[in-house]
């Protein structure tokens, strides 16, 4: 019976399956099934061979199975919903969903148009595929769980233990709302610049990128204020921002973020779920935003010429 389905076959949605594998009955869902025998690298350099359940939708409607006791949606943002609406006809509609995707696009949509309880996690593992057959899991952080209505805590609390049973640190909160924009904008000053540049991120760093990691924080410190979100770890506005900032630069400096990966394989990025909201933000509330939105038209032009 597999109690967690992982929709989307990704960097997190692999590193996911690895880690729940032992303790809870997984199934990896996507649009073809991967090789069974599947590789994690974990961050101190030890490399684990792991078989993995991998099944198509089609597959699963096919076979008659148990209702999961969570979905785990592990797509792009954009891609969120289309995913989920594979799943339709085999899931209940009061299975409860746990959204991990960046940015703040498809957790309200999904949010208001799902009957049952919808989970949101935000984290700071750092993780990057390596082909159909392996992930590296590039550096450990922590993952939040809550949902935006405050209604699921029970829920959100069993999903953080088997979490943190499963060596993902976890924490059920109340705020998770605020913590996704504040991963946002975590994810706006780095994504896109490793995008853009070629580089990991730890090498934002160095004095060729920190300059405009600054610029874009600063920016982005700004709209938050006018939004009310509060600065990070209790700090005071753009000092805190950025001191957060670097923290994850600093714990994730060996990983290829998600946003290039996307450029390396020639596929759309995530900018309308990291930047759009942020830009959309500053426009409503007459906010500067001229980074964020060179960074957008940088990107665009980037993906226009895949």
């Amino acid at each position: 019976m597999h109690t967690h389905w992982i929709l989307g076959p990704g960097a997190i949605g692999r590193l996911l399956a690895h880690s729940l594998t032992p303790f809870v009955d997984v199934a990896v869902i996507g649009r073809r099934v991967l090789p069974s025998r599947q590789l994690l690298t974990t961050p101190e350099g030890e490399v684990r061979a792991q078989h993995l359940t991998s099944l198509t939708a089609e597959q699963l409607a096919a076979d008659a199975p148990v209702p999961p006791a969570f979905v785990h949606i592990t797509t792009k943002a954009m891609a969120a919903e289309t995913a989920l609406e594979s799943l339709i006809s085999i899931i209940a509609p009061s299975t409860p969903l746990v959204l991990w995707q960046n940015g703040f696009y498809a957790q309200p949509l999904i949010t208001q148009t799902w009957p049952g309880p919808v989970l949101c996690a935000t984290t700071t593992e750092g993780a990057y595929l390596t082909g159909d057959d392996g992930v590296v899991h590039a550096g450990r952080g922590h993952t939040y769980v809550g949902d935006l209505n405050n209604q699921h805590s029970k829920l959100a609390e069993t999903l953080a233990k088997t979490l943190t049973q499963a060596g993902l640190a976890a924490r059920a909160v109340d705020d998770i709302r605020q913590r996704l924009w504040q991963k946002l904008a975590v994810n706006a000053a780095i994504n896109p610049l490793v995008a853009l540049h070629g580089v990991r991120n730890g090498e934002l760093r160095g004095e060729a990128y920190a300059g405009r990691v600054v610029a874009v924080v600063k920016e982005v410190a700004t709209i938050m204020f006018a939004l009310g979100i509060q600065p990070p770890n209790n700090g005071q506005n753009e000092e805190a921002w950025l001191e957060l900032v670097w923290q994850v630069v600093e714990k994730t400096a060996s990983n290829k973020a998600s946003m290039l990966q996307d450029v390396e394989a020639k596929r759309p990025t995530e900018r309308g779920a990291i930047l759009g909201p942020l830009i959309e933000s500053a426009r409503r509330h007459g906010v500067g935003c001229e980074v964020l939105q060179g960074l957008d038209d940088e990107l665009a032009v980037l993906e226009a010429s895949f």
